[in-house]
């Protein structure tokens, strides 16, 4: 991402929010695992966004018309013992060398000059609930302003930085898509990887280590912690234990992606422990993978936001009455959504910086239409839990089949078209393991 592009953001967000606001954003803290050790840090999503700045203790703060420039940046400042332990610090010069800041400032100094730039605003675009101590310093500064100046020359409105912001982010640029692509390409080669290395009596967790390293090797993070679900775990939608071992004749379930250069991936396979399907399980991954063609399909400029969602059902519903595991005409059972039984969440969600990223679904409480740079998931799933009150042999099957994907002016883009989903060409790539 370039220095330009991140220029193009918030001179774009700072024409939003126009004269007489101002645009405060805080740095995500640094969070404790445990005792004194730290999680690795994770830069605030919305803070990077604008700046491409990532380190912690740092404030951004947008001035619309000021003269003196209109990008500011409170951070840490050098200090060389501090960097012997922690590394290297940016420091304020360097964020006006590297980062395109008019002024940066230490962050010690924040109480003395922030004030003074709140003072000649009258709104103040902030992310509100993401930072409760950094919420309790603004408060405490208009408050202070206020009460300084009786004739209230404090800002008198605290607006939702997310309603501009958000919807901003929801459109990707070319640069946001090739890195989306780059992440989805890094989280395929590790889907591959894992059908490959797959056979009776692996522990799920050591599934789980074959897509670590592919991220790390081509330095990409988990974007989320990975589900490697043998069996009827997969029946569990946000299973996270990945201990148990898997077995021949199941099917394993993997939703696993990683986060490149800020931007995540998010991706799911089910395959043949074994390398083949049996026919129950075959015959209930088709109905899957025509409902994911089907809501791929429906990811078209102009079309709704539920509109893949729809498609899924409908092909979902479809395939289990077929299957005789729903009962009744198609209409009725569409009506009454019979399908939730066994396929009980959405079939997507936006994907960008966050793996479940901002953006509204709904416009004045209308589901919102698909334009071209928007990304989303597609991910369509049934599971039959082992009580479930159907046949033997289609008892303790979880099957979900997730593709990342962008809206564009002609048809779908899908990011991870490069991992099989037909069951011949999984089991295809399975045996030449």
């Amino acid at each position: 991402m370039t220095s330009k592009e991140f220029a193009r953001r918030r001179r774009h967000l700072i024409e939003l929010v126009g004269p007489r606001g101002i645009v405060v954003v805080p740095a995500a803290p640094e969070r404790v695992r445990s005792r004194d050790t730290l999680f690795e840090y994770r830069p605030d999503s919305d803070l990077f966004y604008l700046t491409g700045f990532g380190e912690p203790d740092a404030v951004a703060v947008l001035v619309p018309g000021r003269e003196q420039g209109e990008f500011l940046l409170f951070c840490r400042e050098r200090d060389s013992e501090r960097e012997r332990w922690d590394g290297a610090r940016c420091g304020p010069e360097g964020a006006i060398a590297r980062f395109g800041c008019d002024d940066a400032f230490p962050i010690g100094d924040i109480d003395e000059i922030l004030p003074g730039l709140l003072e000649r605003s009258e709104r103040v675009y902030y992310p509100m609930g993401t930072s409760p101590d950094f919420d309790q310093r603004l408060l405490g500064w208009i408050k202070g302003l206020n009460t300084k100046r009786q004739s209230g020359h404090g800002p008198s409105d605290i607006v939702s930085l997310g309603h501009l912001l958000h919807e901003m982010r929801l459109f990707k640029s070319r640069a946001e898509t090739s890195v989306m692509g780059k992440a989805a390409e890094i989280a395929v080669a590790a889907h591959r990887r894992a059908m490959r290395a797959c056979r009776p009596g692996l522990m799920e967790y050591e599934l789980e280590a074959e897509y670590l390293h592919e991220f790390r090797r081509h330095g990409a993070t988990c974007s989320y912690l990975p589900i490697v679900a043998g069996g009827a775990n997969a029946c569990v939608l946000h299973y996270r234990a990945n201990d148990a071992e898997l077995a021949a004749g199941e099917l394993v379930l993997v939703d696993a992606g990683c986060e490149y250069e800020m931007y995540a991936s998010d991706v799911t396979r089910t395959f043949p422990v074994s390398g083949r399907f049996s026919a129950p399980q075959k015959a209930l991954y088709e109905v899957v993978l025509a409902a994911n063609l089907a809501a791929t399909a429906k990811v078209v400029a102009g079309n709704h936001w539920n509109d893949p969602h729809d498609a899924a059902t409908k092909e979902i519903t479809r395939g289990l009455r077929e299957l005789s595991l729903l009962k009744g005409k198609l209409p009725a059972l569409l009506k009454r959504g019979a399908y939730r039984e066994y396929f009980m969440h959405r079939t997507g969600h936006w994907l960008g910086m966050d793996v479940h990223d901002v953006g509204d679904y709904k416009i004045d409480e209308q589901w919102r239409l698909f334009e071209p740079g928007m990304a989303l998931t597609v991910e369509p799933g049934l599971y039959i839990s082992t009580d479930a009150k159907v046949p033997k042999a289609w008892r303790g099957i979880g099957i979900r089949i997730e593709d990342d994907v962008v809206v564009t002016k002609a048809e779908p883009h899908v990011l991870t078209a490069d991992l099989p989903k037909e069951p011949a060409a999984v089991e295809s790539l399975m045996a030449a393991a």
